[in-house]
Order: structure tokens, then sequence, then C-alpha cells
């Protein structure tokens, strides 16, 4: 089929290949010239304006949206008086699924279909696929249906779950998870959990990096107290070589474990990596949900507070406490010259 790919960054133009691949006319459009004459050099009917990319599309047409959160509503704003009655809009970025209620309810009253497509698969998703979280009418659903196929990695991604039957889309990597917002709620979830398991990967490894204090003249104890029982601590574990181990009959295997190893394969003592770390949103929502819903979610928050944390946002807190300590305990403590920076590889989504 035919579709319209507006946002030609790290996601959308490898999406773009993936649909071309499969055999699919995509007809894009970037602010950028340069990745418009990227996709154009590999095939896509490249366009210099929306108004442009409108006109090359057959009603009813489909327009895919992978954009940066900011500019969703402007950019459908310039849309909307372009499109006729029936034509489909996909949002396939990170948008707040509140968001896309709203949209929805806005494209409709237009006569316009409105999709949310929460899309796992980050800079790898052009070989592996990615995975589709659709929120929508069950009719748009199924007319987009076409271009999910092409983008889901399909069943040989994973082997079945034992004792369930077999069928259904959540196999093949796409599922129709509800109305209009269900999507990007369910895209929401999935990158707040990916922040907990990436916390404690993290966490872990740095645990392992620091388990050599005890050994005279170590770099930990620049910075930290020598512990109790330095004899306890005289470890200098291959860190590349246990993700390697990890990877292989583990509990705790994954992709993240996969891409972690590979960061700590190229790097060992991760030095090319600042330590801070950014979030992309969702993490936040999905704990805003929870407070309105009275969910516990103390994992998923300690994940996003300590990448608040990585961003220097608890310096003055705990130079607070430690001017506490002085005044009650007459402990000052000095400032001592820091580690180097340490972190550890995202999957370019969140």
């Amino acid at each position: 089929m035919q579709v319209g790919m507006v946002g030609l960054g790290r996601m959308g133009g490898n999406m773009v290949q993936r649909l071309m691949a499969a055999g699919h006319e995509c007809v894009v459009y970037d602010v950028n010239a340069g990745a418009r004459e990227h996709m154009a050099a590999l095939g896509a009917t490249a366009c210099q304006t929306l108004e442009d990319l409108v006109n090359a599309l057959e009603a009813p047409r489909v327009v895919w949206l992978m954009l940066p959160v900011p500019v969703v509503d402007t950019t459908l704003a310039e849309l909307r008086p372009l499109l006729a009655g029936g034509d489909i809009v996909i949002d396939g970025g990170n948008s707040l699924w509140r968001d896309s209620v709203r949209r929805a309810a806005e494209m409709t009253a237009h006569e316009l279909v409105f999709m949310d497509v929460g899309t796992s698969g980050g800079v790898r998703g052009l070989q592996r696929g990615y995975c589709l979280m659709v929120g929508g009418p069950k009719t748009g659903f199924d007319r987009i249906e076409p271009l999910l196929v092409a983008l889901a990695p399909g069943s040989a991604a994973a082997a079945p779950t034992p004792g369930r039957s077999t069928g259904g889309t959540a196999e093949q990597g796409y599922l129709h998870c509800g109305p209009p917002g269900a999507g990007h709620f369910v895209k929401m979830v999935h990158n707040a959990i990916e922040y907990g398991i990436m916390a404690a990967y993290a966490e872990g490894f740095n645990l392992l990096h620091q388990a050599g204090q005890g050994i005279e003249g170590s770099e930990g104890r620049g910075k930290f107290a020598s512990p109790p029982q330095p004899e306890h601590y005289q470890y200098e574990f291959d860190l590349p070589e246990v993700a390697e181990l990890w990877r292989r009959g583990s509990v705790i295997g994954s992709w993240l474990l996969d891409l972690t190893a590979q960061a700590l394969h190229a790097d060992p003592t991760l030095e090319r990596y600042a330590g801070r770390v950014s979030d992309s949103g969702e993490g936040r929502w999905a704990l805003g949900a929870a407070v309105e819903l009275g969910v516990p979610a103390p994992v998923l928050s300690a994940a996003l507070f300590s990448r608040f944390a990585s961003r220097d946002g608890e310096m003055f807190a705990m130079k607070t406490l430690s001017a506490m300590r002085e005044q009650f305990g007459g402990h000052l403590e000095t400032v001592v010259a820091p580690l180097p920076a340490k972190s550890y590889p995202t999957t370019g989504e969140a």
C-alpha cells in the first residue's frame, strides 16, 4: 500500500526502508533536506512540503508521523486542512496518551481517523523489526495492518509461550491495544519498565566495578571510605566477560543485556560516556498515572529519580545533608576528586 512518512530521523528513516523492502510505496517529508535526499536515493518519493506530500498520496490517504513530541500538534494543525474525510493520521512517536485521546477527538470532528502507535525498536529496528502498540478504532487498525505487518518482527522473533494457543497479532509483534490513547499508554508503561531494567543492570555492574575497593591504591579509595573488611573486596572483575557470561543461560538475559555487553566490549571502562542520563517523558507520565490510579510503583519511581540524580539534581541535597552532619556531629566531609564518569547504553528510545 501507499503511505506518507513525516519525520525521517533515527527511527522514521529506518521504518521507511523496512516498509519499502516489504513492497510498500513511501512518500516522505522532513524539514531536513539531507534526510529527504537520502530517502529519495533509496527509492522513496521525497517532497519539499507537507502539501506536496498530501497531494502525492492517493485517497484515502495514510500519513504516519515520527516526530518529536513538541512539534506533533503544530504538524497536525498544518496537515488537517490538507486532508480529506476518511484519511488516516498515525502518531508513532512517544506522545502522552492524554494528548492522543484529545487529538483523536479533534480529528474525528473533521471526519479524519487518528491512530496512536507506540513504536519500540530504536535504531536497530530496521534489522530487528518494531514492536507496535496500537490505539484507535478497529476499522483504522484493519486499514493500516499491512504496514504493521511489514514493520513488526514476525513470529520468528521469539518462541511461542508454552501452553498458549498460537495465533493472533501479538506473536507477530503488533497489537490493537484498545481505543484512542491505548497504544501510547501501553508504550508509556513499556518505557517505564525499561527504565527500571536499565537501572538494575547499571547498579549491578557498578557494584561489580566497585568490588575492588579493598585493594591498596584502588580507584575507589579516592572517593569512598575503605570498606570495613578490605580483605573481602579484593576483586577486579572483567565486566565485559561477566556480561557475556550472563547472556547465556542466565535468568536475567535480555536484549538490554546484549546491548550492555556490546558497549562494555567496545569500551570496558565506559570512558566515552558522560554519566548523564536523560529521560524522554514516559517515566514521568507513568508515575503520574500510577499516582492517579493509586498503583504502587516504587521500582519505576526509583529508576526515574536516579536519572534525575545523574544530572546533578541531588548535588545540593547531598551538600545539605553533609552540612547537617557537620552541625550536629562535627563531621566535615571535604571535597574529593570524583571518579571518572560511568554510564550504560540505552535503546535510543528512552
